[in-house]
């Protein structure tokens, strides 16, 4: 099979030709419908040899969607046929955090080298993908793999985000979401859908601001030096009740910092490195920090649900898997609009 692979440390992504997969005990064999292309992979593929914690080459692609083409021995409760989307983040199975189904936060993942599928372990930019447990696949039940499939982490992260904030999103209050790309359009319609706050979008892009405001931004605004004081003006000079932030450089984290009201939650999601200082005077009183990673099991069935109510849709652009190279030069060059989606056998 035909699959996009990263080999060599600092190289671009190559297609290769691989083994076909098959199934051992308890695995699950997809034919892969749908794989979503994200910033991470780019953070990764930035990565000195000292930095990456994995072991190359694998297949990129850590949001995945498909139907079950084989079923090892032992698998119960799926069937050949079946379309599902799998659950990125896995862990152990057994300590006490996926006990909970909170793979995301694994406590065992680092000491038994557990790696996601596109993040060290062989992802979904190929043509098979092949899943170590049926608990990492999650049935699609009527959504369409192709627009549904970035659900599986720019629907997740963003979901994850913005639930642990929803006690400070009152009626009056705002929300800040600095990033409005593949991530952040999304946790602009969670808010809308999930909350009664002002929403208040920042990018640089006019293309991803305009997206920002036709998926419900009650107002956007230009991601500059002057971000975070047209923020005050349009919150009364109060701030933001919760800042997300999708991009994470360090001027973008600042800006978050500066957005915040007292009590505030300021959730930093991006990977561009990033940080904001934490201590009396360095921030408004009680603000609280945070530096989330995915989602639950849970939280994925809770955000396919509001997909399903048409509550969140995430605009896509597709590739087939010839072109899977030329969706990373526009997202590495902030030309996507949404989420770019390669077609593995499309």
């Amino acid at each position: 099979m035909r699959a996009l692979q990263y080999r060599r440390v600092g190289a671009p992504p190559e297609l290769v030709t691989v083994p076909d997969p098959e199934p051992g005990p308890g695995q699950v064999l997809l034919r892969v419908a749908a794989a979503g292309v994200c910033h991470s992979d780019i953070a990764v593929m930035a990565m000195s040899a000292d930095e990456l914690p994995w072991p190359l080459p694998f297949t990129l692609g850590h949001e995945g969607a498909g139907t079950v083409a084989a079923l090892g021995s032992g698998v119960t409760g799926l069937d050949v046929g079946d379309t599902v989307a799998v659950y990125g983040p896995q862990g152990c199975g057994r300590c006490a955090k996926c006990a909970q189904g909170k793979e995301n936060y694994c406590l065992r993942a680092t000491e038994l080298a557990i790696y996601p599928p596109g993040l060290g372990a062989d992802g979904a930019i190929a043509e098979y993908m092949l899943v170590d447990s049926a608990r990492h696949l999650v049935p699609m039940d009527g959504l369409d793999p192709v627009t549904a499939v970035p659900l599986t982490d720019a629907g997740l992260t963003p979901y994850h985000a913005v639930k642990r904030s929803l006690p400070k999103l009152v009626p009056g209050s705002s929300a800040v979401v600095i990033g409005t790309g593949g991530l952040g359009h999304v946790a602009v319609q969670l808010l809308r859908a999930l909350t009664p706050a002002r929403v208040i979008a920042l990018d640089v892009s006019p293309e991803k601001l305009a997206l920002a405001a036709r998926v419900g931004a009650h107002e956007t605004v230009t991601s500059d030096a002057d971000a975070a004081k047209r923020v005050r003006e349009i919150t009364g000079g109060l701030g933001a009740e919760a800042v997300f932030d999708f991009v994470g450089a360090p001027a973008t984290t600042a800006t978050a910092g500066a957005c915040a009201a007292v009590e505030a939650d300021v959730t930093i999601v991006g990977l561009a490195g990033g940080t904001l200082p934490v201590g009396i005077g360095a921030l408004p009183y009680d603000v609280v920090v945070t530096a989330p990673y995915w989602g639950s099991r849970g939280e994925l069935l809770e955000v396919l649900d509001l997909a399903r109510a048409g509550a969140v849709e995430v605009h896509v652009e597709t590739y087939p898997l010839d072109e899977a190279h030329r969706a990373y030069e526009r997202l590495h060059a902030g030309k996507v609009t949404g989420r770019a989606v390669i077609l593995p056998n499309g």
